[in-house]
């Protein structure tokens, strides 16, 4: 909180944008949502965004390097759906704790990597969505 606090003092932060909108431009199959892991799921997994943290964790930090490389100071998580109403759509209740501890080391490993190469520090924000 120190170092948003002192970002906040000295000017307006620059907040990453919409993570869904970013994955879309990458033309993502049905395999990318399945991963080895979930090759046999019973149900359609495209779409399922947040999953691609555990399946396709290279995607998700293509993103978030991208928002950095673009002056985002602050990278939201890509946690969005990562609830057991949101993956209960999917049956994937199970994995819901998963989903969001490997989506804050994703964001926190690219927030790291672009303060390291810029010399500014990156936050990361925690997100969820309406459910």
């Amino acid at each position: 909180f120190a170092a948003l606090e002192k970002l906040l003092g000295e000017r307006i932060a620059v907040l990453d944008g919409a993570m869904g909108t970013m994955l879309q431009r990458v033309a993502l199959v049905e395999a990318d949502y399945r991963g080895e892991r979930l090759r046999d799921w019973p149900k359609d997994l495209k779409g399922n965004h947040d999953l691609l943290t555990l399946t396709r964790p290279d995607v998700i930090a293509g993103v978030h390097r991208a928002f950095l490389e673009a002056g985002a100071d602050v990278i939201e998580t890509n946690s969005f759906n990562s609830t057991a109403p949101s993956q209960g759509d999917y049956g994937l209740e199970a994995l819901v704790g998963e989903l969001n501890l490997e989506a804050a080391r994703l964001a926190r490993r690219a927030a790291a990597e672009a303060a390291a190469a810029t010399g500014q520090p990156r936050i990361v924000a925690g997100v969820i969505g309406p459910t």
